[in-house]
């Protein structure tokens, strides 16, 4: 059973089949979902529904114009940013509840600006060197379950 909650973040999604799969993901978790900016697709998408089967209602999800309105009404909470252009590594930060879990867009990331303001809080998961990235939801999936472990 899990006990502890964590809110995803994805800034600027652009695959909806990812998006659909990490609302199941939030479901299963219990995890909160914050879609902020521009999406690369409809939230009607057919294939944005159809990853997430019949997760929906069980997901609460927030749509964020920016970054900064969100952290705007969370003031008090961590906002943690998963990127390849960090060398700090996700098994060595001690998660708590409540966490926000910040990824960036599928083909771009987070934008440099993004990091470079919060660069003590920027993580990555390691990768076999010359690889670009992992899947955006096989990411998600990650970091939330070791946040998750670490709280019990």
């Amino acid at each position: 059973m899990i006990k502890s909650k964590f809110n995803i973040v994805l800034y600027e999604p652009e695959i909806p089949q990812n998006t659909g799969n990490i609302v199941r993901l939030c479901a299963c978790s219990g995890s909160d979902l914050f879609l902020v900016g521009k999406l690369g697709f409809s939230l009607s998408d057919k294939y944005l529904k159809r990853a997430g089967l019949d997760y929906w209602n069980d997901v609460n999800i927030k749509k964020y114009e920016n970054l900064q309105f969100l952290i705007a009404d969370f003031p008090d909470s961590k906002f943690y940013y998963l990127t390849t252009k960090s060398k700090k590594i996700y098994t060595d930060i001690k998660f708590n509840s409540g966490d926000f879990l910040v990824f960036g867009p599928e083909t771009r990331g987070i934008p440099e600006t993004i990091l470079n303001a919060n660069s003590e809080y920027a993580v990555t998961i390691p990768m076999k060197e010359g690889q670009r990235s992992l899947n955006l939801s096989n990411s998600v999936a990650i970091v939330l379950y070791e946040a998750i472990r670490q709280n019990g």
